[in-house]
C-alpha cells in the first residue's frame, strides 16, 4: 500500500530551529536597554513585550513571539515618536541579524538527512530575510534551503499562508504534499491555510496541549521529523 508522500518541507525559524528564549531574550533585553536610552521606562516596556529581564521569561502572549518586526516596530515607535521609523527598524534588525543563536537540534545532521530523503526544504519566518539568512548561514546550513523567506520578502507573515503557498510553488511540489514544521499556532494556522500537514516542536514558548488540537503531530523537536515522515510514508 503506497503510504503518503511527504516530498517538501517548510519551517520556522526562532524556537523551531533556535531556542527561541535563548535568541529572543538577549534581542529583547538590547532593544529594552536601547530605547530606555532614549528616555523610556524599562519597565513599561518589559510590560509591552511581556519579557522579564530578571528572570528571562516571556509571557506567553508577548507580541515578541508570533509578530513580524515591523509590527514590532509599530509598537515600540509608539515610545519614540519623535525617532523615524525607519532607523528604528534597521535598528532593531540588525540586533536580530547579530543576536547568538542556540540550535534546538544538531541542525545540519537533520537537514542533510531530509535532503537524503528527496525533500525540498523551505523557512518562513515572521523575521525579516536579511537576519533569516544570516542564521542559517551562520549555523551552517544555508544551503541546504531551496527557499528562504522573511516578513518582508513579498509573500506576508503568518498565520498568512502566503510564504508557504509561494514556496510550494518554487519548488514545484503541492501543498498536500509538503509539511509545516513551527512551534506557534501561526506556524499551524498558516499551514492549515496552505493546505500542509502540520508538525508542532515543542522548542518554543507553547505547550503540547495547546498545538496539539492544530496540528498532526507534536514532536520533542525537529531531530524526529525524519522518523515520523518515514512512518508517513509506510503507513
Amino acid at each position: 500500500m503506497r503510504g503518503t508522500m511527504i516530498d517538501a518541507a517548510i519551517f520556522d525559524k526562532d524556537g523551531t530551529l533556535f531556542d527561541f528564549r535563548a535568541t529572543w531574550g538577549g534581542w529583547t533585553a538590547r532593544a529594552i536597554g536601547f530605547l530606555a536610552g532614549y528616555g523610556v521606562d524599562p519597565v513599561v516596556l518589559e510590560r509591552q513585550l511581556g519579557y522579564d529581564r530578571a528572570t528571562g521569561v516571556f509571557e506567553k502572549s508577548s507580541p515578541v513571539i508570533a509578530s513580524t518586526t515591523p509590527e514590532l516596530v509599530d509598537l515600540l515607535h509608539g515610545f519614540v515618536r519623535d525617532m523615524d521609523k525607519g532607523f528604528l527598524l534597521d535598528t532593531l534588525s540588525e540586533m536580530s541579524e547579530t543576536a547568538p543563536q542556540a540550535p534546538a537540534a544538531p541542525l545540519r545532521q537533520v537537514f542533510e538527512g531530509l535532503k537524503a530523503r528527496g525533500l525540498k526544504l523551505g523557512l518562513a519566518t515572521n523575521d525579516t530575510e536579511a537576519p533569516a539568512r544570516a542564521h542559517l548561514a551562520g549555523a551552517g546550513v544555508l544551503d541546504l534551503f531551496d527557499f528562504v523567506a522573511g516578513c518582508d520578502s513579498g509573500w506576508g507573515g503568518k498565520p498568512a499562508p502566503g510564504q508557504l503557498l509561494a514556496f510550494s510553488g518554487r519548488v514545484g511540489v503541492a501543498p498536500a504534499r509538503a509539511v509545516m514544521v513551527g512551534d506557534s499556532l501561526h506556524d499551524l494556522h498558516a499551514g492549515r491555510a496552505a493546505g500542509m500537514k502540520r508538525v508542532a516542536v515543542l522548542t518554543g514558548i507553547a505547550e503540547a496541549a495547546e498545538l496539539a488540537p492544530h496540528a498532526d503531530v507534536v514532536l520533542p523537536d525537529i531531530s524526529h521529523l525524519a522518523a515520523w515522515i518515514d512512518a508517513q510514508r509506510r503507513l
